[in-house]
């Protein structure tokens, strides 16, 4: 499945629920359904800055893909940053970096949140397109 297929499927899932407070729920579910991140990196190195929450991101490259755990101590930003992962993880980091993700905008989230998580979603984006920038160049 490429990049755009997941992202379309996540548009098509979102398209069920017509209240916000339904995607939010979504969001959450989504947030107890996350990749976990060994706790050996639950540490400053991999804190992400900008996110009022504390998100923690690590990436590991094998087989040409990286693939990305996280946790949060935020159970909504969990949720978020799984969407991220959803979408980006398993994939090239040549893939990474082109992808556009429209799908923030298409299922309505940028809209949604507050600037404080807006940021916080901006600074998750930054940092797995980052490591798909230094993975880049690995063989």
């Amino acid at each position: 499945m490429t990049i755009q297929e997941s992202e379309q499927q996540l548009i098509e899932e979102f398209s069920y629920f017509d209240e916000w407070m339904d995607k939010y729920a979504y969001i959450i579910e989504l947030g107890k359904k996350l990749p976990m991140i060994d706790p050996q990196y639950k540490t400053q190195q991999h804190l992400i800055s900008g996110c009022q929450s504390q998100v923690w991101l690590h990436a590991n490259f094998t087989n040409g893909t990286i693939v990305f755990t996280a946790d949060s101590d935020a159970i909504i930003t969990k949720g978020i940053v799984n969407l991220l992962i959803k979408v980006l993880s398993n994939r090239t980091p040549q893939e990474i970096l082109e992808a556009d993700l429209d799908f923030i905008n298409a299922i309505g989230l940028r809209a949604h949140l507050s600037p404080t998580r807006s940021n916080g979603l901006n600074s998750m984006l930054k940092q797995m397109k980052m490591y798909a920038t230094v993975f880049k160049n690995y063989k």
